[in-house]
């Protein structure tokens, strides 16, 4: 389960670099609480609801965070003034949060909370980019805390998500809009499945329960004290999460347990903690909730980008090119949540493999306590604001859009293992070059931690990485690791030792430390991971005595014993201990003590003889050697101690009894002296180390004091990056109205068109430049074999049921000449008749982007046009057999056609008179004045004329007498009429 940067903390806040100068925090704006409403598309109706129902004296602030386009004039000001009697303004820079007021913050800037006073900032994402209710709520929680009160209304997209995890994370109270109340669900529904919501309401019913949780104390004062000297209680709530969830949390820090605690209990408007654990007791739903809370954490892709982007630059290429093609990459992502960090550590691999050229199998394994989240990471799916965190690149590679949601895709999906692991009980896994832990270590207490960096130790391969949050440390570990990077706790594992001293088995139980296990311990006495520790022991045991030998470390701790000790050393009341010190028998506790602290001093084997031993049965005396061992090399530091039995002082022969007793006080005034003054030195050596370890406490504090204010400065910096998001979403969702609108009018626009085209049954064809098919109408299909999933293709790959097969060349021709061209085309079963024609396809701002051909079905023309040519060709063989002159004449008096019996009786040539004018006829021989007046009558009369005689003397011919007769022939609306003219011709 993954974390937040820093355990919550009572503690003021360290003044940012953006506070302004003589800005001083107001104490008594600790005193009421803050309410953030955030809400985005129709969001207005629950603004204007909400004030409707408020109130007067409810004693606290609003701020009001809605999604408007910056570049316009807000009027949310004004319109929630009027629902509401208390002050609205708009929030301005260095302006004081004051009770009683409601604030709306700016479009245009970032907006959030420093020291009881709003400051506002440049936005550092692009407009649609921002996430203004997840920055103000974010900084709301972290200088408000407890008092922080964050309410999500109506909205699209996934704003406040993470705005509400941090001020529940921070102890404050989350309430959302019911989803079906919402005139946009998505916001409300994306908070609620956080499950950090303490009460989802209509927006009428907000400002009650705002008031019902207001009139709660705070739990402090003797309440709390009475529950923290409680054990008992604790306990009994321990027991119900175990029963329940099979978790012990005993483990934890207790203040944050309490805190979580006295937040259910808020929530409930419990007083008594008493009270509270018998409400667990009788509803299990609480005990599942409480376990929740507990495991409250806020995780996104990416978190720290500066920290990964040290290990894919540098620390992971160190680590991975010693890697051959075909080898694991094994990662252990210990406390991953729903699997944000651990998709991120997989993406960084690949990345990195690659980079290397490598061809190297990924395995993350990730693990948390909670099967919820577990599922949530297994499903590997995510709402759309993690483009906030996630490069569009790797969008685009790793993940599906779908809908609203990114999925990750297969390729990364299978790198990676959910599993719920819990880290206190669960065997750890091993092998591993990688091992992530991050802003979990903060909520374990002391004793958990030191349990668990030798298992991390153990768990790494040599040289593998250990990555930690930023705010935790590998203080007192020295020996077991490197640190690379001091700012985002990046470490290597010291490949060559493994520390026997602190090895323990799982489960891990709570119970109090002793003395072998301090915070700070000496350097630890370590064996090689290959050497066998007994077979070195045994040979520099051998090498200088053979009596009964124990090794130790510095402080007294057994590592191993050779031959028999019980007349020495015996098991100690108590908490069982391997301790020299303890388990000493009477007699050499003293001598003991000294001997191990000269021959650290002196670095040389030092010895006491005549030492008195107290065993079961009588008294013994030794001989005590201890000796700084200085090789092999695994066993420097250590120190090796021989008893040696020595043969009992006599008394000498001839002297007096009171003599001998005389001498026998005499001995013991000077063992007691010999002991005092090592007390005094030994107390004297104990201040000044006490004095120096102060020193280093008093330097320690401070660094962590530094720290803790980098850290909190750091932690505001890193929420800063998701207003834009929200900003850009809103204008969006206008943008999007106005595209629905054009698109239902393009559609509406396609629709005419298609149907234009459908009812025309003109089969047209688009192309592109290259000639591939664009989109084609149905009629298409019945001159080309054209199916839908031809769109794409060449127009040469396409058959077609033509004759004529130089279609591409000519719209190639159109496309180089940018002129139409037009031809008739036949089917090859000559049942059809086309008129093709090519066009070039013009866009909006006059860019020729192809062609378009039109197929134009002129069978009936044709058939018509035959038709035409059939009657035509008749008439003619008609005119050709009658014996008598006949003309057939325009309107134009111009000739069409002439029997050949009028050419030969005037002496003409046939194939010359088509065309000419009447009276041109025979080199103007017909131009007769007669025959003009006739003529004149027939146009301007539209008459026909019958046996009118006409006498004429022609050059050639001579005196012909004629009998003229005319028809008026008229035809369809375009085309003129016809003038049929018959003669009978006699010479006299």
């Amino acid at each position: 389960m993954e974390r937040t940067e820093t355990e919550p903390s009572t503690a003021p806040v360290t003044p940012t670099p953006h506070a302004p100068l003589g800005l001083k925090q107001d104490k008594r704006s600790q005193d009421f609480q803050v309410v953030g409403i955030g809400g985005s598309a129709g969001s207005l109706e629950g603004f204007e609801t909400f004030f409707q129902h408020l109130p007067m004296g409810t004693g606290m602030a609003y701020v009001v965070v809605p999604h408007l386009d910056p570049t316009q004039k807000g009027m949310m000001t004004d319109i929630i003034q009027r629902y509401t009697s208390l002050p609205v303004q708009e929030v301005t820079d260095h302006l004081p949060v004051q009770p009683e007021h409601v604030y709306v913050v700016p479009s245009n800037k970032e907006t959030s909370l420093e020291k009881g006073f709003f400051r506002l900032h440049a936005p550092e994402q692009p407009n649609g980019q921002r996430m203004p209710i997840d920055y103000f709520f974010q900084s709301l929680a972290m200088n408000r805390r407890e008092h922080a009160i964050g309410i999500i209304l109506s909205g699209m997209g996934a704003d406040g998500t993470l705005g509400v995890k941090m001020i529940m994370e921070n102890f404050g109270m989350v309430m959302v809009q019911t989803p079906e109340t919402a005139r946009f669900d998505a916001m409300p529904k994306n908070a609620i499945k956080t499950e950090f919501v303490d009460h989802v309401l209509p927006v009428e019913e907000m400002p009650d329960k705002l008031l019902a949780y207001a009139k709660m104390p705070p739990l402090k004062g003797d309440q709390m004290a009475e529950a923290h000297k409680s054990t008992q209680m604790l306990q009994k709530i321990f027991s119900l999460i175990k029963n329940k969830t099979g978790h012990d949390f005993s483990l934890y820090k207790r203040n944050t347990i309490f805190r979580r605690i006295e937040r259910r209990m808020n929530s409930h408007q419990i007083v008594q903690f008493s009270e509270y654990v018998h409400f667990l007791q009788e509803n299990p739903q609480e005990v599942e909730l409480l376990f929740k809370e507990l495991l409250i954490g806020v995780t996104k892709f990416f978190r720290d980008g500066e920290a990964f982007a040290l290990l894919q630059e540098k620390y992971l290429p160190e680590l991975l090119k010693t890697k051959q093609d075909g080898d694991y990459v094994r990662v252990w992502v210990a406390g991953c949540s729903t699997g944000e960090e651990a998709y991120s550590i997989a993406i960084l691999l690949q990345e990195v493999v690659e980079k290397l050229g490598l061809r190297l199998k990924i395995q993350v394994f990730a693990t948390d306590i909670d099967p919820e989240a577990i599922d949530r990471a297994r499903a590997a799916v995510y709402l759309d604001n993690i483009t906030a965190d996630v490069s569009p690149e790797r969008l685009k590679r790793y993940f599906n859009k779908v809908d609203s949601q990114y999925h990750v895709k297969k390729e990364l999906r299978e790198m990676v293992v959910f599993a719920v692991h819990n880290v206190n009980r669960d065997a750890p896994f091993t092998k591993l070059d990688l091992l992530t832990c991050r802003n979990l270590l903060i909520y374990l207490s002391a004793d958990l931690q030191k349990k668990l960096f030798p298992v991390f130790h153990y768990s790494l391969n040599p040289n593998g990485l250990l990555f930690l949050g930023s705010s935790e440390t590998l203080s007192g570990f020295p020996d077991m690791f490197t640190t690379l990077d001091s700012k985002w706790k990046i470490s290597r594992r010291n490949e060559t030792t493994i520390p026997l001293s602190r090895l323990v088995e799982f489960p891990f139980a709570f119970t109090p430390s002793f003395d072998s296990v301090k915070t700070n311990p000496e350097p630890a006495i370590t064996v090689k991971k290959e050497n066998n520790l007994s077979a070195v022991v045994q040979s520099v045991l051998l090498q200088h005595f053979a009596p009964p030998s124990v090794i130790i470390n510095m402080k007294g701790d057994i590592f191993y014993v050779h031959g028999r000790t019980g007349n020495y050393l015996e098991p100690a009341q108590g908490q069982a201990t391997f301790n020299l010190f303890d388990m000493a028998r009477e007699g050499l506790n003293f001598e003991l003590d000294n001997l191990v602290s000269r021959a650290l001093v002196l670095n040389e084997p030092v010895t006491a003889e005549n030492i008195q031993v107290k065993t079961d049965q009588n008294t013994k005396n030794i001989k005590l050697t201890v000796s700084p061992l200085k090789e092999p090399d695994p066993l420097k530091g250590m120190l090796m101690v021989v008893f040696e039995d020595m043969p009992p002082r006599r008394s000498r022969k001839g002297k007096k009894d009171n003599a001998e007793e005389s001498s026998a006080k005499d001995d013991r005034i000077k063992e007691l002296e010999k002991e005092l003054l090592y007390t005094k030195q030994r107390l004297q050596s104990t201040i000044e180390e006490m004095n120096s370890s102060l020193e280093e406490l008093k330097s320690t504090n401070e660094e962590l004091q530094s720290a803790n204010e980098e850290l909190q400065s750091t932690n505001e910096e890193s929420m800063t990056n998701k207003e834009e998001m929200q900003s850009l979403n809103e204008e969006l969702m206008t943008i999007n109205l106005q595209y629905q609108t054009k698109t239902e009018e393009l559609t509406n626009s396609n629709n005419d068109m298609k149907n234009l085209l459908d009812s025309t049954e003109v089969a047209t064809i688009f192309l592109d430049n290259k000639l591939n098919i664009k989109n084609f109408t149905p009629q298409a299909t019945q001159i080309f074999n054209l199916i839908r999933a031809d769109v794409g293709r060449s127009i040469t790959h396409i058959a077609s049921n033509l004759k004529y097969q130089r279609i591409p060349e000519d719209v190639q021709e159109v496309l180089e000449r940018l002129r139409s061209k037009e031809v008739h085309l036949q089917t090859i079963d000559e049942q059809q008749w086309y008129s093709m024609r090519i066009l070039p396809y013009r866009t909006a701002d006059n860019f020729i982007d192809g062609a378009v051909v039109t197929f134009t079905n002129i069978t009936n023309f044709k058939n018509l046009e035959a038709s035409v040519a059939a009657t035509s060709l008749y008439a003619a063989n008609i005119i050709d057999i009658i014996q008598q002159p006949l003309v057939v004449l325009d309107g134009q008096l111009r000739v069409e056609c002439a029997s050949n019996a009028f050419a030969q009786t005037f002496q003409l040539i046939p194939e010359q008179l088509k065309g000419q004018w009447l009276y041109h006829l025979g080199n103007g021989q017909w131009d007769i004045p007669g025959l003009r007046l006739l003529m004149e009558r027939v146009l301007e009369e539209r008459i026909d004329i019958k046996n009118e005689v006409l006498e004429h003397e022609f050059p050639v011919l001579g005196y012909r007498r004629i009998i003229l007769n005319t028809r008026r022939v008229e035809q369809t609306e375009n085309k003129p009429f016809k003038i049929l003219l018959a003669m009978e011709v006699f010479e006299n």
